[in-house]
């Protein structure tokens, strides 16, 4: 897949729930802002509900019966990874993506307890334009931790330059003809964004790791996926207490 300029006509953000009631108006208000940076091109949101026990559904209805062009499925995977897939086969489903539809589509995803910047997906959209075929961005997290050192460790391991090689499914996008090319997510708990652009960057694919517009994440320790980011604190404060 050549790696030239292309005309992004539609965006599709996936956003994956499960059990998120405290976090998740927070991150669908980022989106909703970051919507009015991209005017001139068709912004779908796909929240998909996975397993929800909590005040999810009903947070992630109300919002979706306000903000054009925005959708709620519900499953029960308990997977991430899963639940990332099913939001974009649903936009697949509804669009009848094909041939240059899928050139001219970008497929971006976040978390529900992380927030978008106001000009997020207007960022994704520069880079496609100029390019780019999937990018990989940064993420920003207080540290609100009473361990010392913490915040020095986490900061002298996290490289937030252009090429970084980080991945986080938080600040995730890709054309949709890359996307299906690789086979999409796979049905993984954890490690679903960092199998993705292996996939793709084993296809000699081309990843940018960018910096421009990083997304503020959560700083819990009891993360919805194991081993995920949460579980990457949670490693650095037994190590330092050690």
């Amino acid at each position: 897949m050549k790696n030239c300029s292309t005309h992004i006509r539609q965006i599709v953000v996936v956003v994956p729930v499960h059990n998120e009631e405290d976090l998740l108006q927070q991150a669908l208000s980022s989106l909703a802002r970051s919507r009015a940076s991209v005017e001139d091109v068709e912004v779908r949101t796909i929240v998909v509900l996975d397993a929800c026990s909590d005040n999810s559904a009903t947070i992630a209805a109300e919002w979706a019966a306000r903000t054009d062009g925005s959708s709620v499925i519900s499953v029960d995977f308990r997977n991430v990874g899963s639940s990332r897939a099913a939001g974009f086969r649903a936009a697949e489903g509804h669009s009848e993506l094909s041939g240059a539809n899928l050139r001219e589509t970008w497929y971006a995803t976040t978390d529900a307890d992380s927030a978008v910047r106001p000009d997020w997906l207007a960022s994704h959209l520069r880079h496609a334009k100029l390019g780019a075929q999937a990018v990989a961005g940064t993420v920003r997290v207080d540290l609100d931790s009473a361990i010392c050192g913490l915040e020095r460790t986490y900061r002298s391991g996290y490289r937030n330059h252009v090429g970084h090689r980080h991945v986080h499914g938080a600040n995730l996008a890709l054309r949709a003809d890359v996307y299906r090319a690789v086979g999409g997510f796979g049905s993984l708990p954890t490690g679903e964004d960092v199998d993705l652009i292996r996939r793709v960057e084993s296809r000699s694919i081309p990843v940018l790791y960018a910096c421009d517009s990083p997304v503020s994440t959560s700083n819990r320790r009891d993360g919805r996926a194991p081993d995920g980011f949460a579980g990457h604190l949670r490693t650095l404060e037994a190590a330092l207490t050690q």
